[in-house]
């Protein structure tokens, strides 16, 4: 996979860039773009948001509404960061990424794709960007995602990015903690 930072965001040139939870940032995959959600993004957003998304996400309510989407786009920012992930062909809007900031050291990740999208390694290579451009500016920092236990999809692609069980509960009710450590994810060949 390569991951490329957008050059009007990279390090070398803008060494005061804070991290993913306070700004969006623009990277690409192989296979997407991941970038700033739209106001215009709004339709496509809500129509890929179903049931199956809504059941998982806690805050996000179900029927998630066009009106729904405008407002989450329009509260990115501040400590709660949503970036689009688009097919890099033809820029349809295919998951969301979520960035959110639990303390000083700790970030968390989360996420959600078109049920169209799933099934194809897309969210892995797109989640697995976004934290490794998370740990690169974030030194030191924790790394930390929430899963329902019984999402066994979703736990199987935070493992294979290299999050691992912490055995505590989450924040949320249901939910468990997996924690981030470089070098632990599993190789797929």
């Amino acid at each position: 996979m390569v991951i490329i930072i957008s050059p009007l965001r990279s390090r070398r040139a803008h060494p005061e860039r804070r991290d993913m939870t306070d700004v969006l940032l623009a990277l690409s995959t192989d296979r997407c773009r991941i970038a700033p959600l739209h106001a215009d993004d709004a339709s496509a957003l809500a129509a890929i948001t179903d049931a199956s998304v809504t059941d998982q996400v806690h805050f996000l309510p179900a029927p998630f509404t066009e009106a729904d989407a405008r407002a989450l786009i329009a509260g990115s920012g501040g400590g709660d960061v949503f970036h689009a992930v688009r097919d890099r062909g033809d820029g349809r809007l295919q998951g969301v990424i979520g960035v959110h900031r639990r303390d000083a050291r700790e970030v968390e990740v989360g996420y959600w794709f078109a049920a169209s999208a799933r099934g194809q390694g897309l969210a892995t290579e797109a989640v697995d960007a976004v934290v490794r451009e998370i740990a690169a500016s974030r030194p030191g920092g924790a790394i930390v995602a929430e899963c329902h236990p019984e999402n066994d999809r979703s736990r199987a692609l935070l493992r294979r990015i290299g999050f691992l069980a912490t055995g505590k509960v989450g924040r949320r009710p249901g939910r468990v903690l997996m924690k981030w450590r470089p070098g632990s994810g599993i190789d797929v060949c």
